[in-house]
């Protein structure tokens, strides 16, 4: 174990966060440019990075993502927005079509880049010791949170991450067992044991969830669509070959 090691393994969500406490600039500008050296696809940097600090605009945002109140609370609230904008603007530098061969494509390369940009952004900020929360609620009104945010055509919400000092203290939840994700060379499909086994490890730590099982919250989660309407929301964007 090395001090990186320990620091990706104590992750743990903070949804509460003292307020009124900003966060240096140079602090902010350390993160931001931790994110940015992320991996991403051809080099092609698909997402951009939006800053909120207003506290009325922290409000609001908490209202368009669910009336979830750390978002509020937190330091600042990154929003994560999947970026072609600026694949337009090379493509009519050069002369060239802006033709999107694979819409669906495009999800996944912008997820991609953001997840591994976040997860940059993450670590950074926790190893100066603040508290984040990654926030999937981003992608719960794409229209009205990208009329918030002000964004261009090709440009969409994803996901959002609260950073600030903590109010209070957070378990680390026990993870799946390496098992039940790792496997060499194909794929392993008898995992029911794993998953009962992990059911009963998980429930204390589920509290906030009314102390349900892992498959439980998954069956749940899966059984309709969590945000109903996203795709035409997200063609309303350009993608998945809106117009």
């Amino acid at each position: 174990m090395n001090d990186v090691l320990t620091l990706l393994r104590n992750h743990r969500s903070f949804r509460k966060y003292k307020q009124g406490i900003e966060i240096p600039e140079e602090k902010l500008d350390a993160i931001i440019r931790a994110a940015q050296a992320a991996p991403s696809w051809i080099n092609g940097q698909h997402y951009s990075i939006i800053a909120i600090k207003d506290q009325d605009r922290k409000n609001k945002m908490a209202e368009l993502c669910g009336n979830q109140p750390y978002i509020a609370e937190c330091s600042v609230f990154l929003c994560f927005v999947a970026d072609f904008h600026r694949v337009k603007v090379a493509s009519e530098l050069h002369g060239k079509s802006f033709q999107i061969a694979s819409e669906e494509d495009l999800l996944m390369v912008a997820a991609t880049d953001i997840g591994l940009c976040m997860q940059n952004a993450l670590t950074a900020a926790e190893s100066l010791d603040y508290g984040t929360i990654c926030i999937g609620g981003l992608r719960r009104n794409i229209t009205a949170t990208s009329e918030f945010l002000a964004l261009p055509k090709y440009v969409m919400p994803v996901v959002g991450l609260c950073i600030g000092v903590p109010d209070v203290e957070a378990p680390v939840k026990p993870r799946l067992p390496k098992e039940a994700v790792y496997f060499e060379e194909t794929y392993q499909t008898d995992v029911m044991p794993l998953l009962e086994a992990y059911d009963q490890e998980i429930i204390p730590f589920s509290e906030r969830e009314g102390f349900v099982s892992y498959t439980e919250r998954l069956a749940k989660f899966y059984d309709k669509p969590y945000y109903p309407n996203l795709t035409e929301q997200i063609k309303e964007r350009g993608f998945l070959g809106g117009k």
